[in-house]
């Protein structure tokens, strides 16, 4: 199962716990040209005519790369921003399952009621300068920023400092007030690249190609600090984790019980186990071999990139795991130099190749040293105190990484800049979920009663339902929903609260499902929860010629019927807002 950091005060409900590389400049091949040898890198070469021969892009330089790794990071942006807008509301707003107005209430309280600095180290967010009384309309605006900056990003290829600082000022802000919805280890993990992708760009200069600041090595190591650490955590988690990945059978249950499976889980699934032995020593060897690849030079550093890229790709093939994969590949971009990433962009005698080219020539002819301008001397002023701030944030990340006590996906920062990571560190053997059913019948206990399901959005539930396939995009009451399956619903009190809006038929909270069995009619009078053992169908067996794709076995209660009455003393205890029925209902 995944893990993740508590990272909330006493009286807040507890969250569930939850490359470096080589230089960038390898020894330079030399070629023949009519007979006599020519470097590269040298002025005869570059200068040759291009009607006599190809123009190739050189070694050492990363113009394109920056423009691939800023394109990568602003789609990941746009995807979270996306589902911050479509989510946050339901799920924080002021009326939300788990309102963050309340939780920075609490934070304050905690601090005795301050406004001052001690609540904002606590809980870095812009909504400390917003008006509180409409918290929906403060989530939605840092959202549509987001989703603005960030297609600008996406579409231009080009970004300053100051429009990467504000995206990971926007998310950031996000993530501090949503509790347990932002407590998976990718928020983390895309604060932590945001934070590097400010580095990677001019003060305020805004240009694809920014002539006099060329992508900063420091930067690039920044990134391949982060792709290896990535790496190298998940594989340590899982060694010192579930013993299944020292016997190579942690796969025989993995596309089953993973959070979201998609259709191609169903299949993978069944694969012989000898199959499963590979993919679980294939794993081992890219997480815990493959990340050292940064440190040995040039094409091995590229090669690390080209198999975390393929690893990453069989991931998002095989589950929806969010944009967590996604996001994972961004780093693993900085492995790779113009002249690996020139096939990625046309030739033309106006594109970023050629450009890139004529900078290469006019660099290996420049005699006079390049003129230093105020931005390029503060922004390499930045960029040292970014190694130096980076560096010293590691110390507690590597000691984590070499104890045997290892933890995963936690901040040691409120700023969440340098972070632990690990994914799977222990794998669950069967699947049970949390099955919502709502009947009209007035009496809960009667034995005729027709209790009804609601179905959710992308996890499991009606046996006959294909498995979704909704990756990079993420629900997150669904994801919590597969947590809440293997613990307790007094350790997931916002269950309780999903209850009472669903017996009051509230629209926010049914944005949240796929299927509402009530619709056109009377709310339900109860709903209770109800604890099912799911497994795959067989492939050609009996229950898929049936058309299902799973079998489901009831294993009893989740949660006894409840009704809006029943909840009026708890939701008052928690502040929140007791839900209304509508007082008539229309047809359909």
């Amino acid at each position: 199962m995944w893990a993740w950091p508590p990272r909330a005060p006493p009286f807040v409900l507890m969250r569930p716990d939850s490359l470096v590389m080589a230089a960038p400049e390898g020894s330079l091949r030399k070629r023949k040209v009519g007979g006599a040898e020519h470097s590269p890198a040298s002025p005869s070469a570059l200068t040759r005519d291009p009607a006599d021969s190809p123009a190739w892009l050189h070694t050492g330089t990363f113009w394109l790369t920056r423009v691939v790794l800023l394109r990568a990071l602003a789609f990941i942006y746009f995807v979270a921003f996306l589902v911050a807008f479509n989510q946050n509301k339901a799920l924080i707003g002021d009326r939300g399952l788990l309102p963050c107005r309340l939780y920075l209430k609490n934070v304050q309280q905690y601090f005795h009621g301050s406004t001052g600095w001690s609540p904002w180290t606590y809980t870095p967010t812009i909504m400390w300068l917003l008006d509180w009384s409409d918290m929906n309309f403060n989530l939605d605006l840092l959202a549509l920023l987001g989703l603005g900056l960030s297609s600008f990003v996406l579409v231009t290829g080009c970004a300053n400092m100051i429009l990467m600082a504000a995206l990971w000022a926007l998310y950031m802000s996000l993530v501090n007030v949503g509790q347990i919805w932002y407590s998976f280890g990718w928020e983390s993990q895309l604060l932590e690249t945001g934070f590097l992708g400010i580095f990677l760009c001019p003060l305020w200069t805004l240009s694809r190609l920014p002539k006099h600041t060329p992508t900063s090595k420091i930067v690039l190591w920044g990134f391949r600090w982060l792709i290896f650490r990535i790496m190298l955590g998940a594989g340590l988690i899982k060694v010192r984790g579930d013993k299944c990945w020292l016997d190579l059978t942690c796969m025989d249950f993995h596309y089953e019980t993973q959070p979201v499976p998609n259709p191609m889980a169903y299949y993978l699934h069944r694969s012989p186990r000898w199959f499963h032995r590979f993919e679980t020593l294939s794993n081992h060897f890219l997480e815990l071999l493959v990340p050292f690849f940064l440190f040995l030079g040039r094409r091995m550093c590229v090669l690390h990139g080209v198999l975390q890229i393929l690893f990453q790709v069989v991931l998002i093939i095989s589950g929806n795991l969010s944009f967590l994969n996604w996001l994972t590949i961004v780093p693993s971009l900085a492995c790779f130099d113009d002249a690996t990433l020139g096939f990625l962009f046309p030739s033309g005698p106006r594109g970023l190749k050629k450009r890139v080219l004529e900078m290469q020539r006019e660099d290996a002819q420049r005699v006079q040293p390049k003129p230093r301008y105020l931005g390029c001397v503060v922004r390499q002023a930045a960029n040292i105190s970014l190694g130096i701030l980076v560096a010293w944030l590691s110390v507690p990340v590597v000691i984590n990484l070499l104890s045997s006590k290892q933890v995963m996906n936690t901040s040691f920062n409120p700023l969440r800049i340098v972070n632990t990571y690990g994914a799977f560190g222990s794998i669950t053997k069967e699947r049970t979920e949390v099955i919502l059913q709502g009947t009209a019948n007035p009496n809960a206990s009667a034995p005729d009663a027709v209790w009804e399901d609601y179905e959710f959005k992308c996890k499991p539930g009606d046996p006959w339902r294909r498995p979704c396939l909704i990756s990079p995009y993420h629900y997150r009451l669904d994801w919590l929903m597969w947590f809440a399956a293997f613990q307790t619903y007094e350790q997931n009190e916002w269950i309780i609260h999903l209850t009472g809006k669903l017996l009051a038929d509230d629209a926010e909270a049914l944005s949240l499902l796929a299927l509402n069995p009530f619709e056109g009619r009377a709310p339900p009078r109860w709903i209770r929860g109800e604890h099912y053992r799911y497994k795959f169908s067989l492939p050609g067996g009996q229950h898929a010629a049936q058309g299902k794709w799973w079998i489901r076995k009831r294993i009893g209660p989740y949660f006894p019927p409840l009704c809006l009455e029943d909840l009026k003393e708890y939701f008052k205890t928690r502040e929140w807002p007791l839900p209304e029925p509508p007082s008539r209902h229309t047809l359909k």
